[in-house]
């Protein structure tokens, strides 16, 4: 692990247990976070090392807060920096594995939205608690969500508990190991469905904030929308040379290692 890391934030159910239940404010229009974002809209579709390397390259690099939608060459799997390998080797046959950075658990790729999104340590908003960002952004990804009429909300922990309630334990001890099985605090929910979470890294450098959006209509400009929620002043760029191949180094002795993927 790189000796910049100060903490990996794994937002689980298990953490959050204890803490009084939150209830949310109307998902209305807010105040945007981000003063400025940059956005990359990376349509060429990568193996999952190269997706988590140009993440990590990005962190390394950025100035600005920066959001980055990209796209998978193949089905891929994506599981959490503390995840065991034998909980998803046997997918290792049908999709392209790849232990993350940040916390979290098993996602599948492939019909998701996936972005990143990196704030610089220079930026006021990285000063923000990890679990204020969440929150905050999950907000903003709400608003998107509004503009196409769905009834998105954040997921607060008297709800959790409650739909706990509901689910027999046998079932929820299968299923936990499944990011969108197991909905947290403020992660993003239709109809009692999880639809979109995210995972974090936080490091001298940076935030890094990874996040999957499924289960909805993904089309009608919703990644713009997203965008424009976050920041009124984007600014659409390209990952430059130097960034690629830096990512490029990263998924070779890093992401697509034996070593990483099997590391726990």
């Amino acid at each position: 692990m790189s000796s910049e890391v100060e903490t990996s934030r794994d937002l689980t159910f298990r953490q959050l247990n204890g803490i009084p239940p939150l209830r949310f404010a109307s998902l209305g229009m807010t105040t945007p976070l981000f003063t400025a974002l940059h956005i990359y809209h990376d349509n060429a579709p990568h193996s999952s090392a190269m997706n988590m390397a140009i993440d990590e390259a990005l962190l390394e690099h950025a100035a600005v807060p920066s959001i980055r939608f990209y796209q998978w060459h193949s089905p891929a799997l994506s599981f959490g920096y503390f995840g065991k390998f034998a909980d998803v080797a046997d997918y290792s046959i049908e999709r392209d594995l790849v232990r993350r950075w940040t916390g979290g658990g098993i996602v599948f790729h492939g019909d998701d939205l996936t972005y990143s999104i990196v704030i610089p340590a220079s930026d006021t908003v990285f000063a923000l608690s990890s679990l204020s960002l969440y929150e905050k952004i999950h907000r903003a990804l709400c608003e998107a969500m509004a503009t196409n009429g769905r009834a998105a909300e954040l997921a607060t922990v008297a709800a959790l508990c409650e739909r706990r309630s509901r689910i027999n334990s046998a079932v929820i001890d299968r299923r936990y190991r499944y990011c969108f099985a197991n909905p947290v605090r403020a992660d993003v929910m239709i109809d009692d469905c999880k639809v979109a979470g995210s995972a974090q890294r936080r490091t001298r450098l940076g935030l890094l904030q990874q996040g999957s959006i499924q289960g909805v209509d993904l089309g009608n400009g919703l990644a713009d929308r997203f965008a424009k929620a976050l920041s009124a002043n984007c600014i659409e760029r390209k990952i430059n040379e130097g960034i690629l191949n830096r990512a490029r180094e990263l998924a070779h002795r890093k992401y697509g290692d034996d070593y990483w993927l099997r590391k726990r």
